[in-house]
């Protein structure tokens, strides 16, 4: 394994990232410091591993001390957890628990409202 395809695959969980978890950015390094927390913890350390080896890598003398087993493993860990996410349902929860604290809010304020009413005689 080069050089290269260590790169491709850092850009490919990088597509990945953009494409599933809508995290911006050039690169895997700034796509991980904007939307890591996205990721589950071993994860974002096998992305973590990619990105290290792939930024290694572009440098002849320190592309012989990446170990292309652990990154092919970090790789193989980033694309089976991004394909498995579901853009639309993560949206879909979203809007569902925004929905669910205003309907929460709305509840408790109106049960408020008919023990003030109540304690002061007019229920």
């Amino acid at each position: 394994m080069t050089g290269v395809p260590l790169q491709q695959m850092a850009d490919r969980v990088a597509a990945l990232m953009e494409d599933r978890l809508r995290v911006r950015g050039q690169g895997l390094g700034e796509k991980l410091r904007k939307g890591g927390r996205l990721l589950p913890r071993r994860v974002r350390a096998a992305a973590e591993v990619l990105h290290t080896g792939a930024t290694m890598a572009q440098n002849p003398k320190l592309w012989a001390q990446v170990d292309q087993q652990s990154v092919a493993q970090a790789y193989d860990t980033c694309v089976r957890h991004l394909n498995g996410v579901d853009g639309g349902d993560r949206r879909k929860g979203a809007v569902l628990g925004v929905a669910a604290s205003v309907a929460f809010s709305v509840l408790a304020v109106a049960a408020l409202l008919v023990i003030v009413l109540a304690w002061r005689g007019f229920v």
